[in-house]
């Protein structure tokens, strides 16, 4: 049994900041890459930002120099500073993990439930 959880969604005016957080628990041996996506309505779910587990980040366009990525291994928990945001920001934000659950190589997908960002202009 894995889960995800994020929190740190809400309301937030344009230009504002808004951190996420994401905390991964149960039965898991390592992660080998943490991500956030994002889904507006009607479009499609897209990737925002992924970290591996050595630490290397990749950014949307959309989102390079105002968001960042990082993750704390030891708590299996992965973070999204969001600056600057624009109202083109707002969606349900989904924290995604790639994981092992024990020392095979078999790898996992899981995903959170969401946690709406909304940008207010």
């Amino acid at each position: 049994q894995v889960q995800l959880v994020e929190s740190g969604g809400g309301l937030v005016q344009s230009g504002g900041s808004l951190g996420l957080s994401c905390a991964a628990s149960g039965s898991i041996f390592s992660i080998n890459r943490m991500a956030w996506y994002r889904q507006a309505p009607g479009k499609e779910r897209e990737l925002v930002a992924s970290i591996a587990s050595g630490g290397t980040a990749n950014y949307a366009d959309s989102v390079k120099g105002r968001f960042t990525i990082s993750r704390d291994n030891a708590k299996n928990t992965v973070y999204l500073q969001m600056n600057s945001l624009k109202p083109e920001d707002t969606a349900v934000f989904y924290c995604h993990a790639l994981l092992r659950k024990d020392r095979s190589q078999s790898v996992f997908s899981y995903w959170g439930q969401g946690t709406q960002v909304t940008v207010s202009s």
